[in-house]
Formats: C-alpha cells, sequence, structure tokens
C-alpha cells in the first residue's frame, strides 16, 4: 500500500466513518452488517420517513445528508414546477436548499421563495450565497436574496466562487465582503456563515487561512466532492482534512461532475452520490431537475451504508484515468462554470 492510499484510508476510516457515526437513519433500520446489506428495488420502494441527517459540523444543526441544488430548480419548464418539486423535495424529507443571488438572475431564488411560502420555510434549513467582494455590493446581495426567498433569516449565507487567487484579499480586506456579512450575522439577518469554490484546493486554504488572521470562524465550506477529484487538484485530499479538523460543516457538491462522470461510464449515479456520501460530508448538494432524478437521490440517501476500502478502491481504479487529465472537472481546468468571470461587475 502506498503512503497517499495509507493517507486516504485513516481520512475515509478514522475520521469518516466517525462523522458518519452520527447519521440519523429512519426508525427500524438495524444497524447490524449495515456495510454487508443490500437493499432490493422492492425493498427501496417501500422505504419512508425523512432522509437520513447529519449535523452541520460544530454549528450542532441536523440537516438531510442530500441538498437540493439550487441552480438546477431554476432551468424547471416553469415556476409551478419549480414550486411543486421544491415542495415534493421537502416533503420527502429534504432540508438542506441550495441557492444563490445569482442563479438565472435570481430566478432560482425567486421560485424558491414561491415554494417556501405557506409554512413550508420553517421546515428547512435555508442556504444561499453571494458574489460581492465589496461591503457595499455584498450588503446589497444578501438583502436582494432575503427578499427574493421571502424570509427574515437565511441560516447559511456564504461566500460565492472564490476562485481567484487574490479573492480572499478581497473578502477580508477593509471594505470588503467580510465586514458586510458579518453585519448581516450581527443584525440577525443571517444565522451561519461560509464560502464556496470550485476552482482549485490552494485557494479553499488561502481563503481558510484569512479568516484566521482576521479571527473568523467559518461554519460551513462547500467544494467539489466526487470520484474523480482524488485525481486531479483533489479538495478532498488537501482541504477535506483541514475542514475536519477545525468542525467546518463540510459540503459536498457537483457528486457527478455536472454530469460529465456519468459520460464517461466508470461510475454511476448512485455510486457516485455514495462515494461522496462515504466521506465526512455533512450534506451532498445535487442538481435534480426532475422529479425523477430527485427520487433517485433521496433513494441513495435511504440505502446508502459506507463503502468498504475495496469498493472505494475499485472506484478509484475504474476513474484514475479520465480523473488524471481533469477533463471530467471542468470548473477545475476551464472557466465554462466561471459566472463571475462572464460578469465581473457583480463583484463590485
Amino acid at each position: 500500500m502506498t503512503k497517499s492510499n495509507h493517507s486516504r484510508r485513516t481520512l475515509l476510516g478514522a475520521v469518516g466513518l466517525a462523522a458518519l457515526g452520527g447519521c440519523s437513519r429512519g426508525r427500524g433500520e438495524g444497524e447490524k452488517g449495515r456495510e454487508d446489506q443490500v437493499v432490493t428495488a422492492e425493498a427501496l420502494s417501500k422505504l419512508t420517513g425523512p432522509v437520513p441527517t447529519r449535523t452541520l459540523g460544530r454549528t450542532g444543526e441536523r440537516v438531510s445528508m442530500i441538498g437540493l441544488g439550487g441552480h438546477h430548480l431554476g432551468k424547471a419548464a416553469s415556476e409551478a414546477e419549480a414550486v411543486r418539486l421544491a415542495r415534493y423535495a421537502i416533503e420527502r424529507g429534504v432540508t438542506f436548499l441550495d441557492n444563490c443571488w445569482d442563479y438565472h438572475d435570481g430566478r432560482s431564488e425567486l421560485w424558491m421563495g414561491k415554494a417556501l411560502a405557506d409554512g413550508y420555510r420553517r421546515r428547512v434549513f435555508l442556504m444561499t450565497k453571494f458574489d460581492g467582494r465589496t461591503r457595499e455590493a455584498a450588503a446589497k446581495q444578501i438583502d436582494e436574496s432575503l427578499r427574493r426567498l421571502g424570509t427574515d433569516v437565511i441560516d447559511l449565507m456564504q461566500v460565492h466562487e472564490v476562485i481567484r487567487p487574490d479573492d480572499a484579499a478581497r473578502v477580508f480586506g477593509p471594505g470588503g465582503a467580510m465586514e458586510a456579512l458579518l453585519d448581516a450575522k450581527k443584525a440577525g439577518k443571517v444565522r451561519y456563515v461560509g464560502f464556496t469554490g470550485h476552482k482549485h484546493p490552494d485557494i479553499h486554504l488561502t481563503m481558510l487561512r484569512a479568516a484566521a488572521e482576521h479571527g473568523v470562524r467559518f461554519d460551513a465550506v462547500q467544494m467539489p466532492l466526487n470520484v474523480m477529484d482524488p485525481h486531479h487538484a483533489s479538495f478532498e485530499k488537501k482541504v477535506l482534512p483541514e475542514l475536519v479538523r477545525e468542525g467546518i460543516g463540510v459540503l459536498g457538491m457537483k457528486p457527478m461532475g455536472s454530469g460529465d462522470i456519468l459520460k464517461t461510464g466508470r461510475a454511476t449515479a448512485v455510486e457516485c452520490l455514495h462515494y461522496a456520501m462515504s466521506l465526512p460530508t455533512s450534506v451532498v448538494i445535487t442538481g435534480c431537475e426532475s422529479r425523477q432524478v430527485l427520487d433517485q437521490a433521496i433513494d441513495a440517501a435511504h440505502s446508502f451504508r459506507p463503502l468498504a476500502p475495496a469498493q472505494i478502491e475499485a472506484l478509484l481504479a475504474r476513474t484514475a484515468a479520465p480523473g488524471a487529465t481533469g477533463e471530467c472537472e471542468r470548473f477545475k481546468t476551464s472557466d465554462f462554470f466561471d459566472a463571475t468571470a462572464r460578469h465581473p461587475e457583480w463583484l463590485g
């Protein structure tokens, strides 16, 4: 066994499975033989109850281990369809909702806000993000998100697209976005704070160092975690251990590489989800543009058992060749997914 493989198994075993020990399941699901248990299609169709939950880092908040992605919600055929899909997710037990100020020019937040009316808001943990790097731009976007989502408080507000080497300096500099974020928290508009990015793990580490230097403790951090990530510019290898050590909630995103991983045929959708769930993630956020895809993600949460080392080894062997080039993680290797690169005015 190589040193890197040993380190990886140590993280998944000593840390990851300890975190998974806090996973809450539906009543009646036993723990005996849980790694070897086979869930048949018939049994899966009978699974009921809320989506299993995990703890969001040191916040102590319990959140569904699957999160509903806001970007895909904004791609629904209509507002009515988006509302139906979001409410269906909540009815099935998804409590973690993802969104962003810039998704579809605000449509994702507006439609999610409609879905959260009629008492649905109190049933979820609501997260959204903003792009502003200046205090003024960030404050404006935070208030716009509150208005669109139809709420007085957002559970988790994150700095979006931390993808440039100088983003940390801008966010934490004088008159920077962190001032607005902390102001919003002090005013009761925001409960917890975090950041997200998809470009390179070193940029995440720079952001974490800047936070420590300024006496700020992030409650959550969002990043790509999938079967291809260990092979190229790996967030799992470089950032995940830091988050676990600091008790920061881990939000995994792009479990299927925005669909590119599935195109290779090296892993199925459920394998991709189960791999990300086997890491010490608090939530795995996935895009669900239809009820069928949403059901697949929820059923994957119900059927989840931590992958055994041999299963992980086999998955990584299968994905090694395409993973090494970064071709299945274009958000790392191109600007195709960089909304703020196309709209630098959003940064302020």
